[in-house]
Parts: structure tokens; C-alpha cells; sequence
């Protein structure tokens, strides 16, 4: 598991740094990543259960939206073709399912580039709205 999270930091430092702001540990399950625009990531890797994972992005203090991709086996979503895999997308209760791969890091590196297209989308349309040049 410690291994496995030092390997996700490095992936942070080596492709992600332009979006980060600040990276923790908080504790031996848990990485926490700050982005610059202050929301945040929870990378948590249960030490019970082999290859059970969650990516948590808290954005409810900038906008109300979370967002998370993990594969803890919540019966409620059965129905989807991707169980365990899900992914709770603005909401807590509105769930979708993705094409992020299912192995980590793999998924992990998904979930990022997914964050990073996010930002980049709200940075564009920011200043769209303001009347900038991209």
C-alpha cells in the first residue's frame, strides 16, 4: 500500500505538477493532494481489501461538486455494467459510468487527466464569460 501510494505521488510530480499545488500524506491509507485552485483530492487505497481504491475531488467549498471514481462494492449500483467501478460525477448521488481503466495506476492517471480537462474546461469558459483572449 505504501508502495502504491509513493508510486501515484510520483506520477503526481512527474505529469500533474501544473496543477498542484501541495501534496500530503495524512495518513498511511490516504494521500491528499491540493490543487491550485485550493479544491482538493483524496487518493485512498484500503489496506483491507486488496486492489480496492478511491480518487475523492472536493470541490463543495468552490462549487458544491464532488467527484470520484472508485470500486468499493455499493449494491445500489449493480444495474451498471462496470461494477464495482463507478464514478460519482458533481454529486454524491448522481452516478455514471466511465472508460477509466480499472488497474492501478492506470486509473489513477486517468482520473488525473480527467481533472486537468476539467480545470482547463472552467479556466476557458472563466474567460470566455470575461471577454479574454484565450
Amino acid at each position: 500500500m505504501k508502495i502504491i501510494l509513493e508510486v501515484l505521488q510520483e506520477i503526481i510530480e512527474d505529469q500533474f505538477l501544473n496543477i498542484v499545488k501541495d501534496i500530503f500524506k495524512p495518513s498511511e491509507e490516504k494521500l491528499r493532494v491540493v490543487l491550485k485552485d485550493e479544491s482538493f483530492i483524496d487518493i485512498r487505497i484500503s489496506q483491507k481489501v486488496k486492489n480496492r481504491f478511491d480518487f475523492h475531488w472536493e470541490r463543495g467549498h468552490i462549487n458544491g461538486n464532488i467527484f470520484r471514481y472508485d470500486n468499493f462494492p455499493d449494491t445500489h449500483f449493480k444495474h451498471l455494467k462496470s461494477f464495482p467501478f463507478h464514478f460519482h460525477y458533481q454529486k454524491e448521488n448522481k452516478i455514471i459510468e466511465v472508460k477509466f481503466r480499472k488497474t492501478l495506476p492506470s486509473a489513477f492517471i486517468d482520473f488525473m487527466n480527467f481533472v486537468k480537462s476539467y480545470l482547463e474546461k472552467i479556466k476557458k469558459e472563466l474567460k470566455k464569460s470575461l471577454g479574454l483572449k484565450k
